[in-house]
């Protein structure tokens, strides 16, 4: 957390935050034409921030974009914002407010990082086992795991099949790549959402999520990408608030389990 403090307290990568969270998925030429600093500068500058976390990056062929990542704003708002009152903590409310509010954005995938101090193998069973899963993430997938084979959702007592629910890469440990769920009518049963908003995402083009797994000293990185969104998305702006409390709630229950073993 200290990393992410000393990354804020400079006003240039404030302001590179302020770029990414207005256009998202910017590269680095792209960063040094909207903004008054040597392409250097702004290089370290935003090596400081991948470092705290602050930004995730993805490769776009040579292309290096870059995107705001909530996640540690998420963590200090939990370790901060709920034992002050809203005078003293408006500048750090303000701050989670932007970094996870939908942008003005160019680019529309979803990207988010996290740290777990957990192993590969417990994060891949929380995420392929629906027993971990449903407990950890709240919704369960079934399915036996092939490339190509579909899949079921369940959320609480609501089952989601559908064809295109599909695998589409399986790397035990590494990398899961998934086509997202169907939107059906009954969704509207489990959570708040309008029976128009629901026919929108339903009849958008199917999404896809990544996650990707990697060792990160006693930690474990995992990367989130849900991608395939076109412009002024129903399922992103659902998904923009969705994945961040599951993705919380994953690290959190996983690193209170390993306290215990």
């Amino acid at each position: 957390m200290d990393e992410v403090f000393k990354a804020l307290a400079d006003p240039s990568r404030r302001l590179l935050l302020d770029s990414l969270n207005i256009h998202s998925g910017q590269t680095l030429t792209e960063l040094c034409s909207g903004l008054s600093m040597a392409r250097q500068s702004v290089s370290k500058h935003l090596a400081v921030l991948e470092a705290a976390n602050l930004i995730s990056t993805r490769w776009r062929g040579r292309e290096k974009l870059h995107f705001v990542n909530a996640e540690p704003i998420n963590a200090i708002a939990d370790r901060w914002i709920r034992q002050y009152d809203r005078a003293r903590a408006q500048a750090l409310a303000d701050l989670k407010t932007v970094l996870e509010g939908e942008s003005m954005s160019e680019s529309t995938d979803f990207v988010y990082t996290t740290y777990i101090k957990t192993t590969p193998e417990r994060l891949w069973q929380a995420i392929t086992d629906p027993v971990f899963s449903e407990r950890y993430l709240g919704h369960a997938l079934v399915s036996d795991w092939q490339q190509g084979s579909t899949y079921t959702w369940h959320d609480r007592e609501l089952t989601i099949e559908h064809p295109d629910q599909v695998v589409l890469e399986y790397d035990p440990y590494r990398r899961l790549v998934i086509t997202f769920h169907t939107f059906i009518p009954e969704i509207a049963t489990i959570a708040d959402i309008s029976q128009e908003t629901i026919a929108k995402a339903a009849s958008e083009p199917r999404s896809k999520v990544t996650f990707e797994i990697e060792p990160a000293g006693d930690q474990v990185k995992l990367t989130v990408v849900h991608d395939g969104f076109p412009a002024d998305s129903a399922v992103r702006t659902l998904i923009s608030g969705g994945w961040p409390w599951k993705l919380s709630n994953l690290k959190s229950g996983l690193e209170a389990a390993g306290a215990l073993v």
